[in-house]
């Protein structure tokens, strides 16, 4: 695509990371104009188009996919949308930039990157893992470097109080038939291991617990079963011996855990998303904040990462698809262990 054409967006799902993010985050480049938003309610659509200043909007996700003007669609949707509109708007020849998780479940994710990979023209994006985009370049050079030796160990752990309250409503998290395997935050924390570490284990063992069996479900008014673990505890093997550990609970009031470390056979790296600090700790000394330096602080430009590759024909490097299919088929492992009451799963 030349660099002074025009690109026009069409927005599917105007949700919260939609308004806060993608909307004003493509409104910011120069060249590009956000053109349709078709949001789950006519009215809703409205408020959005009125809040951002957008003049048309959709009544169904197909109209924008089939509209010969969009160049692009920014899906905000729920998982549950996300591999039927990604797979017919690359179909269609539009570019595509998807909210996180991927998909429901690896099946999903295995058409849509078929469907990508059938259009190599096309820019096919996943939202990234953002949480921890100041200290990503930093981590990986203290990987490269070796310094902390033998890497032996590497924990994982989100704590919050979204499921802590049996009484609330369920969320769309809790619900299967939006979220499919995705569970809690399991899914964008481990992507952020896959950045730093660049491989993939080889097994993938969890135990979870449901603690309310039913929730009352906004929508229909009903009760409705939660299949969805509220905590769940998982381990994965590497090929070099290296251990996953973590644990991701919805059960946890107050202000939660919410930290990364990586244990090597000379030192430790403590991301602690929390305090907003990396610590690091070799044998010997006593523990340093670690501050990145100002060239390897990335910030969150998305949008004008998948602008620049449509425009540049670049390839995506957050997220790709087929970094989005590897966490995926992680999340569907751990899924199964969970299910089978506790047996390893292997991957690959």
């Amino acid at each position: 695509m030349s660099s002074d054409r025009l690109i026009r967006i069409g927005v599917i799902g105007a949700g919260a990371n939609t308004k806060l993010k993608h909307i004003p985050g493509f409104q910011a480049i120069d060249g590009v104009s956000v053109d349709l938003i078709c949001n789950r309610t006519e009215a809703s659509s409205q408020r959005a188009a009125d809040e951002f200043g957008v003049e048309r909007i959709a009544t169904k996700w197909e109209e924008v996919v089939e509209d010969d003007s969009i160049d692009a669609v920014c899906i905000g949707t729920w998982p549950y949308l996300h591999a039927p509109i990604t797979i017919a708007a690359l179909n269609a020849g539009k570019h595509v930039l998807t909210e996180a998780r991927m998909a429901m479940d690896a099946s999903e994710a295995t058409d849509m990157l078929a469907a990508a990979q059938a259009r190599p023209d096309l820019v096919a994006q996943i939202v990234p893992s953002p949480f921890t985009l100041k200290w990503d370049a930093t981590i990986r050079d203290i990987l490269d470097s070796g310094e902390l030796g033998q890497l032996l160990e590497i924990s994982i752990i989100k704590t919050l109080p979204m499921n802590a309250n049996p009484t609330d409503p369920m969320n769309w998290r809790q619900n299967i038939e939006y979220s499919g395997n995705n569970t809690l935050m399991l899914g964008i924390y481990y992507e952020v291991a896959q950045r730093w570490l660049q491989r993939e284990p080889q097994r993938v063992w969890a135990h979870g617990s449901i603690f309310t069996s039913e929730r009352m479900n906004p929508e229909t008014g009903a009760r409705q079963a939660v299949r969805i673990p509220e905590t769940i505890t998982y381990m994965a093997d590497y090929e070099d011996g290296l251990q996953l550990t973590g644990l991701m609970s919805g059960v946890e009031r107050g202000s939660g855990r919410d930290a990364y470390v990586i244990c090597g056979s000379r030192g430790t790296l403590r991301l602690d998303l929390a305090a907003g600090k990396l610590f690091k700790a070799m044998n010997g000394e006593p523990e340093t904040i670690v501050e990145p330096g100002p060239d390897k602080i990335a910030e969150w430009k998305v949008e004008a990462d998948f602008v620049g590759s449509i425009r540049d024909n670049q390839p995506v490097t957050l997220t790709s698809f087929e970094d989005g299919m590897n966490y995926m088929l992680f999340t569907d492992a751990t899924r199964q262990s969970f299910e089978s009451g506790g047996q390893w799963v292997e991957l690959g």
